[in-house]
């Protein structure tokens, strides 16, 4: 059998940064009020005129590429995490693979909100197992900023742009990404969406002048969900695969909020010093967020480390995934 090992990851977020102190100026709200509540100090912004989530996604790619001495045209297949595409159409990850010269590679995008990294992640270990591809770049690409409303108070904090990445080849040795389980709740619906721009309510002046193509967030039932949903998927994955709290060496879950990371690892029985966090300078990246973290703390992971990943987004969906790490 043929395990699907995670052989490179890199990321990417714009050197632009709106902390706290910046966004006071901006809407009624505080640095003490933001930290208390969701534990963000600044975030990343892109403000390159014309440039979209697909240039964070190219820069990410191209620096897996270069780390892992991949040539572009050996590239099978890019899945693309986004919620923020460049264009209704085309896909962001044809785009993606273009600009990144992956001449022999098919793309498409993955829309399911801030778990899409991991349900692309679950796409690309059924493509290796199954022995279709053999080199596959998961990337997830996120320009918040472009559906961020400025003029909310409880929502403009939580976001910011970013781009994680990583390799997935087909390995003889049991490692790499392990299992995976998923879900998800329609009833979640109402609760957290961008509103218009759809088909079912197209743009148009008054949905503008509505400003009903932000993202709209009820924060209570949101907190609520993603701390319950999170945990069981978590505990689900490691029962599923024999592992203990101790067991466990790591869990990077999506960083949306401190509260909730803490809410979740709190009662997982999983010690704090156990859990990634990066929130505190970078904001909710939404499905970039677990591979940016990743990225940013892979120094510290050793061969063979058992990591679990969980997620929760819009839609409601969410899961977790049961990783082995192998770099």
């Amino acid at each position: 059998m043929q395990y699907p090992r995670i052989s490179g990851i890199a990321s990417y977020a714009p050197e632009e940064i709106l902390d706290n102190e910046m966004l006071s100026q901006m809407v009624d709200t505080n640095d003490e009020w933001i930290t208390t509540r969701v534990g963000i100090k600044e975030r990343r912004i892109l403000k390159k005129e014309g440039a979209g989530s697909s240039y964070l996604g190219i820069k990410a790619v191209n620096k897996l590429l270069e780390s892992t001495g991949t040539a572009p045209e050996e590239v099978d297949l890019l899945i693309c995490a986004t919620s923020n595409p460049d264009y209704r159409f085309p896909s962001t990850g044809s785009i993606i693979a273009h600009e990144c010269k992956m001449t022999n590679a098919y793309a498409y995008d993955i829309q399911a909100a801030c778990a899409g990294f991991l349900v692309a992640l679950q796409d690309a270990a059924a493509y290796i197992r199954g022995g279709m591809y053999k080199k596959i770049v998961v990337v997830a690409a996120e320009k918040m900023s472009s559906m961020t409303n400025y003029e909310d108070r409880t929502t403009c904090p939580l976001f910011g742009d970013g781009a994680g990445c990583m390799l997935i080849e087909p390995s003889d040795d049991k490692t790499g990404i392990i299992d995976g389980v998923f879900h998800i709740d329609g009833t979640g619906l109402p609760h957290l969406l961008m509103k218009a721009g759809g088909s079912v309510l197209p743009a148009s002046h008054e949905t503008v002048d509505a400003r009903e193509h932000f993202v709209y967030q009820e924060g209570r039932a949101v907190y609520k969900h993603a701390v319950t949903d999170m945990l069981t998927s978590s505990l689900t994955v490691m029962e599923r695969n024999g592992l203990s709290v101790e067991d466990v060496d790591w869990l990077v879950p999506h960083q949306a909020n401190l509260r909730i990371i803490e809410a979740v690892a709190e009662r997982s029985g999983i010690s704090p010093e156990k859990v990634l966090v990066n929130i505190e300078h970078y904001g909710n990246t939404s499905a970039a967020s677990i591979p940016l973290c990743l990225d940013e703390y892979k120094d510290k992971l050793k061969k063979g480390d058992k990591i679990i990943l969980t997620a929760f987004g819009a839609g409601f969906t969410w899961g977790a995934l049961y990783i082995i790490w192998d770099l």
